[in-house]
C-alpha cells in the first residue's frame, strides 16, 4: 500500500529497556514505521519482575495522558500488562516468542487481560505461536528484516574488521549463551565433537547490534539449537545474508529455511548436529536465502505496511 493512503499517526511503544534499552528488534520496527510516515514515542520500562513493572504503571499512565496518541503499542506481555494497567486504549500488543511459550497459566493472563482490557489487536510472529496461544483473533506478523542493513558484504572484508583468522571456518551462534532457551550447551558440545582445530566458533555476547551483520558474513555456518523460539530474527538476518544455517525445528524456521540448499534443520541430538555441522561447512557458498526472505515477504517494509493497516483500521474504528 501507498503510505500517502495512510493519515499521519502518532504511536507510543512500550517495552522493556532493562538490558540495552531499546531492543533492536523493537527499533528496527520503529524504524520501519517511520519511514511510512508515523511518528513514534517510546516507554521504556525499567524495573524486573511483577514489582518492578508495577512501579511504571503511574509514570506510563502520565505520559499515555500527556502525549495523546493515537494508540499504544506494548511489546511483549509483561509491557502489555503495565500499558493495560496504565489505561492504554486503544492497546495493540506484540507477543515475541517466550511469553506464549510460558507455562499454561501464564497464557491463561495474557488471555484474561486481552478480554479484561479490551486489547484492540493481537500481534504473534509465527504458525506455532498462534496455536500455542489458542486465541483466534491473533494475527500472524512476523518481525522483518532491514535489507539496507543485512546485506550481501564481503566476506573477506568482514573476517579482517573482527580480527578473525581467514584460514579457519567460523560458525556463529547468534544469541546470548547464557539464555537457558538458546540451548548453547548443544551448540558447544557439536562443535567440539567436530575436534576440528580449524573450526571456531563465535557467540553474541555484547556485540554492539550495529555490528552484527559483520559477524554474519563473515560466518561459514550460522547455528541455532534453541529450545524454543517465536520467528528468530537471527535466522531471517542470516538468511538475508545469504549465509549457511543449521537449525532445531522451532518457531517459523521450517518453512522460512525449508528447500534452500545450505540451510539443514537438526534434531536435540548431539551426533545430528556435529555431523550437519560438517554437511553445512562443507556447502562452502552463498545461499538463495536473501530470495527466500523477498519471497516470503519478510523484509521489513513490508512488514511495516501489514503493521500499518492494523493501525489504520484502529484508527478509523
Amino acid at each position: 500500500m501507498d503510505k500517502n493512503k495512510y493519515v499521519r499517526m502518532k504511536v507510543l511503544f512500550v517495552s522493556s529497556g532493562n538490558r540495552v534499552g531499546i531492543s533492536p528488534i523493537i527499533q528496527n520496527q520503529a524504524n520501519s514505521l517511520l519511514k511510512q510516515g508515523i511518528t513514534i514515542d517510546f516507554y521504556t520500562i525499567k524495573g524486573k519482575g511483577v514489582k518492578g513493572y508495577l512501579k511504571n504503571v503511574k509514570p506510563l499512565r502520565r505520559q499515555i495522558k500527556a502525549g495523546q496518541y493515537d494508540l499504544i503499542h506494548a511489546h511483549f506481555s509483561l509491557s502489555a500488562f503495565a500499558a493495560s494497567l496504565a489505561g492504554a486504549k486503544p492497546l495493540v500488543v506484540s507477543l515475541m516468542g517466550s511469553d506464549v511459550k510460558a507455562n499454561v497459566w501464564y497464557k491463561f493472563l495474557i488471555r484474561m487481560f486481552a478480554i479484561l482490557f479490551s486489547w484492540k489487536s493481537i500481534i504473534v510472529k509465527s504458525h506455532d505461536m498462534w496455536n500455542d496461544l489458542g486465541m483466534k483473533k491473533a494475527e500472524i506478523i512476523p518481525n522483518g528484516v532491514d535489507f539496507d542493513r543485512f546485506c550481501l558484504l564481503e566476506k573477506k572484508d568482514c573476517l579482517q574488521k573482527l580480527s578473525w583468522n581467514p584460514n579457519k571456518k567460523h560458525i556463529v551462534f547468534p544469541a546470548n549463551p547464557k539464555r537457558r532457551e538458546k540451548n548453547f550447551a548443544l551448540a558447544k558440545k557439536s562443535v567440539l565433537l567436530l575436534n576440528d582445530d580449524n573450526v571456531e566458533l563465535h557467540y553474541f555476547d555484547n556485540v554492539p547490534n550495529e555490528e552484527t551483520p559483520l559477524w554474519y558474513n563473515a560466518a561459514d555456518v550460522v547455528l541455532m539449537t534453541s529450545l524454543w523460539e517465536g520467528s528468530p530474527n537471527a535466522i531471517k538476518e542470516a538468511m538475508a545474508c545469504s549465509r549457511p544455517i543449521v537449525s532445531t525445528r522451532v518457531g517459523d524456521v521450517e518453512y522460512n529455511i525449508g528447500g534452500i540448499s545450505g540451510c539443514y534443520l537438526v534434531e536435540f541430538d548431539l551426533q545430528n548436529v556435529a555431523q550437519t555441522l560438517q554437511q553445512a561447512l562443507a556447502f562452502g557458498k552463498r545461499t538463495t536465502g536473501r530470495q527466500r526472505i523477498i519471497e516470503l515477504g519478510l523484509d521489513s517494509e513490508t512488514v511495516a505496511k501489514k503493521i500499518l493497516a492494523i493501525y489504520q483500521t484502529l484508527k478509523q474504528s
